[in-house]
């Protein structure tokens, strides 16, 4: 086979691969189809009859394997195709509910696996998503996930799930959301040969980030203490440091720029060296801490220590006006109106305008303004590379038609860069498109046509991506600069 595989040319290879692809994905559907059948084979209750008394007392009984409203399957059957499957009892569980969470309760989605379009991992994960769900909300989440897992990139589909399977119960997501706070903890590790342990935290999100970022501040400060030190092991010491919260505080009003009646109420006597200094008399210790210094400091405004950080909340706008809804955090992803507050809770906030989606502003320069960027990836809502998942802010801004700088004796045309002719891009798949021979073009706000070096040929917009004809491709990278063209 492999020597077959090298007489094919690169069309032949990429043409194969696609065929390839889909082939493995129908397999892995027939083999969720073979699991199904075997289930129903098997799904008459085997307590009701002349042996039920037996059965029942020998635990071969049906068993709710999925989520509400799928059938029942007998106990004693999930060892034998499990052995034929060459896998144990729990991963041939696992399989089976997940099949039938899609028959039953997401028949879009499955339908859409079926026919080899999504990789049904993927819906998998929505089936293991939604099994808590009533039946009679589950739709919610079939109907919007059956709509973009075709055509959008995992992350966004999962993203995307999550949002609707708290939008389908919300009261039954914040019973959820507490139980699991009840599981919160820290836990330590034991102490290793080399005096080391291992702490262990599990907390709401809103609190990891802040401790995140509190101990990325010590960490800077600390890093010219320790040249030598990675910047994990930086992380770490600057961790040891919320142990010993007066050196920490000292730490940071020595390395905040104080107004100069701050200054005056530390006094010209505080020594706020760390704690790998050599020990000094008037140390601040968390055993000894001189009661005048803290009177002073509990007088003091340390909102400025705490850091600052910028939140991206999306809502629709009926939620502003009482309607019930979900708010998609970036970098948390959906949360219920009550967890949106419950993490702002604590926080100073400080509302930014709302940006216009609709400006038409354009430079010259090669630089993408701050403003541009995020009005860019408001409107892309990340990696335009097809298929892509990443939908961060910390990418390449790229232009899709690529900036002309001029030459000697010309400068660059103007209006290159602006909304029109801007995308992110994560750095791989900037490399790609700058030395790989890939193009692409931008055909209208948030739309993007690519063409590989192979000449296949993509649409990328807001629904996701969508394999064009080569042709239709080349028909819209030919058209003349400023001419948007809409395909059915």
């Amino acid at each position: 086979m492999t020597a077959t595989l090298h007489h094919l040319d690169a069309d032949a290879i990429l043409a194969a691969a696609t065929e390839a692809e889909r082939a493995a994905r129908l397999a892995e559907v027939h083999k969720l189809e073979l699991l199904s059948a075997w289930a129903a084979a098997h799904s008459t209750d085997p307590t009701q009859g002349p042996d039920g008394r037996v059965a029942r007392r020998v635990g071969n009984v049906l068993r709710r394997v999925g989520g509400e409203g799928t059938p029942g399957v007998q106990d004693f059957c999930l060892g034998e195709i499990a052995l034929a499957r060459g896998a144990g009892v729990t991963a041939t569980s696992n399989l089976l509910a997940d099949v039938l969470d899609l028959e039953h309760r997401l028949p879009l989605t499955w339908a859409v696996t079926r026919r080899g379009e999504c990789e049904p991992w993927v819906a998998r994960r929505v089936a293991r998503l939604s099994r808590h769900l009533p039946a009679a909300n589950v739709h919610v989440v079939d109907a919007a996930v059956s709509r973009m897992i075709a055509t959008e990139g995992i992350g966004r589909v999962l993203e995307v799930a999550s949002a609707k399977v708290i939008e389908a119960d919300t009261e039954l997501h914040e019973e959820r959301c507490e139980a699991e706070r009840r599981r919160r903890y820290v836990g330590l590790g034991r102490t290793d040969e080399h005096g080391l342990r291992t702490l262990i935290a599990r907390l709401e999100a809103g609190d990891a980030a802040a401790v995140d970022a509190i101990i990325h501040r010590v960490g800077e400060i600390l890093a010219p203490r320790h040249p030598e030190a990675h910047p994990d092991e930086l992380r770490a010491i600057a961790f040891g440091w919320l142990a010993r919260p007066t050196e920490l505080l000292a730490l940071l009003l020595e390395h905040t720029e104080p107004e100069p009646d701050v200054q005056a109420d530390l006094g010209p006597d505080v020594d706020v060296d760390g704690p790998d200094e050599p020990p000094a008399p008037s140390r601040a210790r968390a055993y000894a801490f001189p009661a005048d210094l803290l009177d002073a400091l509990r007088d003091l405004d340390l909102s400025r220590l705490a850091p600052r950080a910028v939140l991206h909340v999306h809502l629709h706008e009926a939620v502003l006006n009482g309607a019930a809804g979900v708010a998609r955090i970036e970098g948390f992803g959906p949360v219920t109106l009550t967890q949106l507050a419950e993490l702002l809770r604590r926080f100073d906030v400080k509302v930014q305008p709302v940006k216009d989606l609709s400006s038409r502003v354009r430079y010259t320069a090669y630089e993408h303004p701050e403003t541009l960027r995020d009005q860019v990836h408001l409107v892309t809502g990340g990696d335009y590379w097809p298929y892509a998942t990443s939908t961060s802010r910390h990418v390449d801004m790229d232009h899709p038609t690529p900036y002309d700088h001029g030459d000697e004796g010309r400068d660059p045309p103007p209006d290159q860069t602006g909304a029109h002719n801007s995308g992110p891009l994560g750095r791989r798949h900037h490399r790609w498109k700058t030395h790989a021979g890939y193009q692409s073009r931008q055909c209208g706000e948030g739309r993007y046509v690519w063409l590989t070096p192979h000449g296949l040929g993509f649409l990328v917009d807001h629904t996701g991506t969508h394999r064009l004809h080569p042709e239709h491709a080349r028909m819209i990278f030919e058209a003349p600069p400023g001419v948007d063209i809409y395909l059915a």
